[in-house]
């Protein structure tokens, strides 16, 4: 029971980063002047709900109750609020405060799949939905460092 209380404890976690990370993307995209970058908002913000669509999953198959809302201090939503100011206005502050926030995504999935105590089977879950978070996270970074 443990084993499962421990999964279902990490995977909320990681939910509710994910979640703060798609809100972000939707608030991001609505405020979005450049067509590009909207697009890109857009499908990262769908791209981020299926991740939590996969997760919440797996805590039901745990038998938890899976989060459904995001944190209100996490550090994805201080950026993407401060986007607000931003987006329009300057394309590669617009990029860089994104990174930001893919950075602290992708480090939360990484200490999540470094944890010793997870089950296998969870395991491979996180590593699924690690494989769209670092999708997002490496085209930012691309993008970042085309645009210096």
């Amino acid at each position: 029971m443990a084993d499962r209380d421990h999964d279902i404890s990490t995977l909320n976690s990681l939910i509710a980063t994910t979640l703060d990370s798609a809100d972000g993307y939707e608030r991001a995209a609505e405020d979005a002047t450049d067509s590009g970058l909207k697009q890109l908002f857009e499908t990262r913000a769908r791209e981020r709900r299926e991740v939590v669509a996969l997760l919440q999953d797996q805590v039901r198959a745990l038998g938890g109750t899976p989060e459904d809302e995001g944190t209100t201090l996490a550090a994805m939503h201080r950026v993407f609020l401060d986007l607000k100011k931003i987006v329009g206005n300057d394309n590669k502050r617009v990029i860089e405060e994104v990174e930001r926030g893919e950075d602290h995504i992708k480090s939360k999935f990484e200490d999540a799949l470094k944890d010793p105590d997870l089950t296998a089977e969870t395991r491979l879950v996180i590593q699924r939905a690690f494989t769209s978070v670092k999708r997002g996270h490496d085209q930012v970074s691309a993008m970042k460092h085309a645009a210096e």
